[in-house]
């Protein structure tokens, strides 16, 4: 038994760590995916690789922690040392894809290794075929980059240095990707030093019972929110349109079961593995996963294993979320981010207050890549791009926010993008004309965000998602809208969504269009006020207002309630007879 304030104190030191961890890793790192839009995470797990703190960073690096730590204490059992730092990017062994580059340092106090510390970190470049890496036409995992399969970065507080001389041998941008790997070794450090001071002013064993406070409580908490939701089977499916190498939809199905205190999620039905590098890992796939259980349970409380351990997670080897080696997972976003969805869509039913209507749910990521004109170096701009989420049963969706599984990070600001690369942002702005999925609530606005190219060594990819299969609707509201890219060049206009890497030349004009969420109820119940206020915000036109809505804006854009009375009235008589 230790003091409740003191495991209070210590709790609070853990958080504010992981939290500096992030703050150190943003403001060192030279990648602006990194920097910019945070494509990092951060934590410290217990010397059993249980998650104890986290930064409120990328949603699916947070929930791989604890299978990444696993790999190194499985390779490395009876010889992690004191000063050592291990890497790896292994997709197969708790990772994501080859540019997600994890570093894991052992805290030791004296001669007992008490924690470790970890931050996960998107690289603009680890070599490959094409630069960025990430081919969406890859079909093998060599074509996306460098491994590093649980290595030794530094041994007894020595850097190997052949570890670097095989990066920088490796990757086009090796200043930058060199960079970002300090960036990555300065924030496990800060980890360690911290850790340091809890043990020396409160004792290793008051830090130990802690972390089994954490979890417990995490346990205790997540079991009485999973008691709140009604005992059943809970299914969905869905499609996942295309791979990269085909177009051909790819049917994945889940199971939920709720019973007691206790879920199950079993992805038995779900289509094998593909060729393309849409694929997911089981890593990825168990973070997913966990960030629904999260959401649903208590969104706002800080993470931990002990939240997760009611939840058990089922899936056949080998299915398109549960790729081995040598399967590409380079676009792994793409798969795990349907298992996010489906599960979403699944739960959807039994949580109608904490989960929504579909949503836009591909992270949308487009790589521009090139030689700059006023530097004659390459240059690699990664973005993910926001969307139209879902309505809910008593809100609209929201508008252009970022996917599910990408957290707390934000989109590039117009400025950077135009002051860092040869690029000119001509457009961003709602994407009104797609429209979303119209309700009693409707959907968020996805966006449309254009990019004018300034030099005539260029090119362009992307893997897009819901490029055909729709954000689906709630309790009769409508479907959402796609997602998609087009690319103007030479007076020819050419659409895609799984993108391979197209050579641009100047004057080439790239647009990013994503869609708008599903709707929540029938569409002639939505307020009138709220169309009224849709069409004053330039969302919807007056005809757009009647015809979907049944509601009759006048000519000075005022309601007309009585005609909408009556239009509306009209319709339910027709749909009677």
């Amino acid at each position: 038994m230790i003091d409740p304030v003191t495991v209070e104190i210590i709790t609070g030191k853990l958080l504010a760590t992981a939290d500096e961890m992030g703050i150190i890793l943003a403001r060192t790192s030279m990648s602006p995916v990194i920097y910019e839009v945070l494509d990092f995470a951060c934590g410290i797990t217990d010397a059993d690789a249980q998650l104890v703190a986290q930064t409120n960073g990328i949603t699916l690096f947070t929930g791989t922690f604890a299978m990444q730590v696993q790999s190194i204490l499985r390779k490395y059992a009876g010889r992690i040392a004191v000063g050592d730092v291990y890497m790896t990017n292994d997709p197969y062994a708790g990772g994501t894809h080859t540019a997600d580059i994890a570093l894991i340092k052992p805290v030791f106090f004296g001669d007992r290794m008490v924690a470790f510390a970890i931050a996960v970190a998107h690289w603009s470049e680890v070599g490959g075929k094409v630069p960025g890496s990430l081919s969406p036409d890859a079909t093998e995992v060599y074509q996306e980059g460098v491994q590093f399969p649980q290595l030794r970065l530094f041994r007894g507080g020595e850097l190997v240095n052949e570890v670097v001389e095989i990066i920088a041998a490796n990757v086009r941008l090796p200043k930058m990707s060199l960079g970002d790997l300090n960036a990555e070794i300065a924030a496990v450090r800060i980890a360690d030093a911290r850790l340091q001071e809890i043990c020396s002013r409160y004792g290793v064993d008051t830090l130990l019972a802690t972390f089994a406070d954490i979890l417990d409580h995490g346990e205790r908490m997540s079991r009485q929110a999973v008691r709140e939701i009604p005992d059943g089977v809970y299914t969905a499916d869905d499609r996942i349109d295309g791979d990269g190498i085909t177009a051909s939809q790819i049917p994945i199905h889940v199971s939920v079961t709720v019973a007691g205190d206790e879920m199950t999620i079993d992805f038995t039905g779900t289509s094998p593995s593909v060729a393309g590098p849409i694929n997911c890992a089981r890593g990825a796939l168990m973070s997913a996963c966990k960030t629904i259980f999260k959401a649903i349970t208590d969104p706002q409380a800080p993470s931990n294993e002990g939240w997760f351990r009611p939840l058990r997670i089922v899936v056949p080897d080998d299915t398109v979320f549960s790729a081995t080696k040598p399967t590409p997972t380079g676009w792994y976003y793409e798969g795990s981010a349907y298992v996010s969805e489906l599960v979403w869509k699944a739960l959807a039913p039994a949580a109608p207050h904490r989960l929504t209507a579909g949503s836009y749910v591909s992270l949308c990521a487009s790589y521009i890549v090139g030689f700059d004109p006023r530097s004659n170096e390459l240059f690699v701009h990664i973005e993910p791009h926001n969307g139209g989420w879902g309505a809910g049963i008593d809100k609209d969706g929201e508008s252009g926010l970022i996917a599910t599984t990408d957290g707390d990070t934000y989109n590039y600001p117009v400025e950077l993008v135009e002051g860092k690369f040869p690029l000119r942002l001509e457009r961003y702005s709602f994407n009104v004309e797609d429209g979303v999925g119209a309700g009693r609530f409707r959907g968020g606005y996805g966006l449309v965000r254009e990019y004018r190219i300034l030099t005539n060594r260029a090119g362009t990819y992307a893997s897009i998602g819901r490029s055909i299969e729709r954000p689906w609707g709630v309790a009769t509201g409508l479907d959402g809208t796609v997602n998609y890219m087009e690319i103007l060049a030479d007076g020819q206009r050419y659409r895609g969504a799984r993108v391979p890497h197209t050579p641009l030349q100047e004057g080439s004009l790239v647009r990013i269009v994503t869609g708008g969420g599903g709707g929540y109820g029938p569409p002639t119940e939505r307020d009138p006020d709220r169309v009224l206020n849709d069409v004053l915000d330039d969302l919807i036109t007056p005809a757009q207002a009647r015809t979907i809505y049944g509601v009759v804006i006048r000519g000075d854009l005022t309601l007309d309630a009585d005609a909408t009375q009556r239009e509306r009235a009209r319709r339910t008589k027709g749909r009677e007879r």
